[in-house]
């Protein structure tokens, strides 16, 4: 949750020196794209730090080395967020990340299904995960591209709901259980 609150703060952070004239931050979807490399940044860093160990739990038991997985998805965060800044990188970066993304929900399925704790913290529920990660597809699609997030999520929705309901068919769960 805090990832979503970090995202939408310096959205309408970087949206509001945007409307003070600043170039660069004058539209929403500028404003997204900036606001993702600091999501970027900062979620990366728990890779790094004394976090790693309970993100190494999260990756599901049949990927081999779990805490390479978690520098190396780490890794790859940062340069997405510098590729987001890069205009010959930027489109590159955004596929990119949402693939991370899409790679990184299996871990958060994962780790809601185990219960596995982060800073002590239990799982995000998938009923409130899911919606998080639609938004944070919708706005790695938007920030690169011509598209419009309420068309994004729409669309997105449908996706992203098959795709939750599949992860959670491979790992022998019933979708969203107990969830809604």
């Amino acid at each position: 949750m805090l990832v979503l609150i970090v995202l939408l703060v310096a959205w309408l952070v970087f949206r509001a020196i945007g409307a003070a004239d600043v170039e660069a931050l004058a539209s929403w979807q500028h404003s997204a794209r900036y606001a993702l490399v600091v999501m970027f940044i900062f979620t990366a860093t728990a890779h790094f730090n004394k976090v790693k160990r309970d993100l190494a739990r999260m990756v599901p038991p049949y990927f081999p080395r779990p805490l390479l997985i978690v520098y190396v998805t780490g890794v790859l965060e940062l340069l997405g967020a510098a590729g987001l800044v890069l205009p010959e990188f930027r489109r590159l970066a955004g596929i990119c990340l949402i693939a991370l993304l899409i790679g990184m929900f299996i871990a958060n399925v994962n780790a809601a299904q185990k219960g596995v704790t982060l800073r002590g913290q239990p799982p995000t529920p998938l009923w409130l995960r899911t919606p998080m990660q639609i938004l944070f597809y919708c706005a790695s699609l938007v920030a690169n591209s011509r598209l419009k997030m309420a068309a994004c999520c729409v669309s997105g929705l449908n996706g992203s709901l098959h795709c939750v309901q599949h992860v959670l068919s491979l790992a022998g769960e019933p979708p969203f259980r107990d969830q809604v």
